[in-house]
């Protein structure tokens, strides 16, 4: 199997669309600078956080050291990661800045009309427009540079996960903040970051619309018959083997929408009180079909 070929052909599939959503995402980024985080002093990470930081402290322009510090990390990128890894970074690490550069006037003529005096409001608006910009990003399979060279030299020499690196180096930029401007502002950029993960979380993997139940009992043929001509939901036998008593027995394997979940545990429980059920959120189904329970001819 060529998996090159494969790997080319998945990567080039659909590259302009994921080309637009790309500069929309990093558009929604400068302008979430220019609105949000820039007027009110708002810590996030990364060298955007940095360069409102350092501009603060020395008054030095915060777009100049945008861009200064994304080619200088090109450069580090090259050395460390290779040629590889960083020509994947480098259309986000100079499009991010110019987003930025871009926004600036459009910021600049928004910002009254977002200007709230609940804090808490300010902070909301930035964790969703943060959230959803980052979630196109990386639902596009592109990175903006900047921190994200540095956590994955991080990953490579000191072997720690991507998503530990992010953290710790993000709350180092965060606590920097605060020392700069207040622990209130450690506070809010906290929330701000652990609100935006959820939301690209959700934009990257999706929302769950159904649960998978994974169904042991002993009386599977029953349950089994239940589940296709009562409930009309198909299911799949699994083969398993117990890892301690060596005993071959099946399994049930089911996709239950969100709505009906409740009802569909409670009739399995009904059923055998002593099932064994494992349940986990389904966040996409390729082939076959998911219906919703067919519980009309039973009342």
């Amino acid at each position: 199997m060529d998996i090159p070929k494969i790997l080319k052909k998945v990567i080039n599939k659909n590259r302009t669309p994921r080309l637009i959503l790309m500069i929309l995402g990093t558009f929604l980024l400068g302008l979430n600078y220019n609105l949000f985080l820039k007027p009110n002093e708002l810590i996030v990470g990364g060298t955007s956080s940095l360069a409102i930081i350092f501009n603060d402290l020395f008054g030095w322009n915060d777009q100049i050291f945008i861009y200064v510090t994304a080619i200088i990390l090109i450069g580090i990128s090259f050395i460390f990661l290779g040629k590889d890894k960083t020509l994947k970074s480098i259309f986000g690490s100079i499009l991010y800045p110019v987003m930025i550069t871009l926004t600036a006037p459009l910021g600049q003529m928004l910002a009254p009309k977002f200007a709230f005096e609940d804090i808490i409001t300010t902070v909301a608006f930035t964790s969703i427009l943060y959230g959803i910009a980052y979630g196109i990003v990386y639902k596009m399979e592109y990175t903006t540079g900047g921190s994200d060279i540095i956590m994955q030299i991080v990953c490579k020499y000191m072997h720690m996960p991507e998503g530990q690196a992010s953290v710790l180096s993000n709350i180092f930029i965060i606590l920097f903040g605060g020392i700069v401007f207040g622990i209130p502002k450690v506070v809010y950029g906290i929330i701000i970051l652990y609100v935006s993960s959820i939301i690209v979380d959700k934009i990257v993997i999706g929302i769950s619309e159904s649960k998978m139940f994974i169904i042991n009992s002993s009386r599977l043929d029953e349950i089994e018959q239940v589940i296709i001509h009562d409930l009309k939901i198909g299911v799949t036998r699994i083969k398993a083997e117990g890892g301690y008593s060596n005993k071959k027995q099946d399994m049930l394997l089911c996709i239950v929408s969100n709505r009906d979940y409740t009802m569909f545990k409670e009739i399995i429980l009904e059923l055998d009180k002593n099932a064994f059920l494992i349940i986990n959120d389904c966040y996409d189904i390729e082939g076959g079909t998911t219906k919703k329970m067919g519980l009309d001819n039973l009342y």
